[in-house]
């Protein structure tokens, strides 16, 4: 069970360049060994002069599989898009938030999290 009396709220950025999903795609947090963490904020950032296409997958662990989040969401030129959304998303040790674009996207994932040191994982 996590000790939920004391967490650790962190921020990651990443510049996603890979055009593949899953194992290829860009690794943009992965949860530390004895945490659990709570996915607060997930925000795309489309930098291009054009429409493209961002995806965002879960690697899970336990079942080393990935699962979809966000599939080709289509982004017009200089935009923003907010994933989590007043939601949020519960990931374990070793599970990640991964991304891929379409070709020519420059495309800024930012994701805050909240850790929870969970010694059951």
């Amino acid at each position: 069970m996590p000790d939920l009396s004391k967490s650790k709220f962190t921020t990651e950025n990443k510049t996603v360049t890979s055009t593949s999903a899953g194992a290829s795609a860009d690794v943009v947090y992965t949860v530390p060994d004895n945490h659990s963490a709570i996915v607060r904020f997930l925000h795309l950032s489309n930098g291009t002069a054009s429409t493209k296409k961002a995806h965002i997958q879960i690697y899970h662990n336990d079942t080393t599989s990935y699962f979809t989040v966000v599939n080709g969401l289509s982004m017009t030129a200089n935009t923003t898009h907010n994933v989590v959304s007043g939601n949020f998303i519960t990931l374990h040790q070793k599970d990640k938030i991964v991304s891929y674009i379409e070709s020519g996207m420059t495309l800024d994932v930012t994701i805050s999290i909240e850790e929870y040191f969970d010694p059951a994982r």
